[in-house]
């Protein structure tokens, strides 16, 4: 079994109205390669007539935003023709790739309507070779996600590898396995991590048991290599995001919206922005 690294607690940082907790990175925790950033966006009841969430059209350029819709919706649209509303139960796959400007806000019906909001954003480094390959957007509704379910009722909501044999919905340049996990009270579930790759294990709600320790709401635990095997009990009802890499061992240089492999790159990315090259916002 794999033994526990440290643990790190979500910190609280709100935008605006919008509840959030940042898991990574904080000030015990940089980056856990190729996972680079995870902001927590509630869980919080939006009123009717509300503004909806905050993120106008801005650039992402050298990595992707994998995002998980617990509650709620997003309305996406991009420079690159991509737009689409995605609800409860479904993602988000963005390659922000070689750059372009994209905007995250609610539906019109969630801004008139309001009601529970609870989202999750990833960012998943890119390779060197990768890092500008042209941007894509995959919109996926939660009956176009597999699921496998385990011993005990633990449903795998399979979003990108392998889990039980069931293949994810998307297939991401490098071999980033996600998934997201509801674990009844009390079920108990083994799944297989090879001793090489590393682990995101954030507990979104709930309690479990992993690796003889308690992980709790907001936490993320950050695991050793040495073993190949993950333990879980939920103590109590459970919803965790999980996911696992191998790291790839580049430099890696971020600077707001770009991350990229050197200091003059991240220059170039924001020359390549203020001249146009992620194209044209007309929203």
């Amino acid at each position: 079994m794999r033994t526990i690294k440290q643990q790190h607690r979500a910190i609280n940082a709100p935008i605006a109205d919008l509840v959030t907790y940042r898991a990574l990175p904080t000030a015990s925790v940089e980056y856990i390669d190729p996972f680079l950033f995870l902001n927590h966006h509630g869980p919080q009841v939006y009123r009717p007539n509300n503004n909806g969430l905050p993120f106008g059209p801005h650039p992402h350029r050298g990595f992707e935003t994998v995002t998980f819709i617990l509650e709620g919706d997003i309305l996406h649209k991009d420079t690159g023709g991509h737009e689409s509303v995605i609800n409860a139960g479904g993602i988000q796959w963005m390659t922000a790739g070689s750059g372009l400007i994209h905007a995250e806000v609610s539906s019109e019906q969630f801004k008139q309507t309001g009601g529970p909001l609870e989202i999750l954003q990833l960012w998943v480094n890119l390779p060197a070779k990768d890092k500008m390959v042209t941007p894509r957007y995959i919109g996926l509704q939660q009956d176009e996600i597999p699921t496998a379910t385990l011993d005990g009722g633990v449903v795998v909501h399979a979003v990108s590898g392998e889990w039980a044999g069931t293949a994810g919905a998307v297939q991401p340049l490098a071999d980033v396995a996600l998934a997201w996990l509801e674990l009844p009270a009390g079920s108990r579930v083994t799944l297989p991590v090879a001793a090489e790759r590393n682990i995101f294990f954030y507990v979104v709600r709930g309690t479990v048991q992993v690796s003889g320790a308690e992980a709790r709401a907001r936490q993320l635990v950050e695991f050793n290599h040495d073993g190949d095997e993950l333990a879980l009990e939920a103590t109590e009802a459970a919803v965790l995001l999980l996911g696992h890499a191998l790291p790839f061992g580049e430099p890696v240089v971020s600077y707001g919206p770009f991350v990229m492999n050197t200091e003059a790159e991240i220059q170039q990315a924001y020359r390549d922005y203020q001249s146009g090259a992620f194209g044209v916002w007309n929203g």
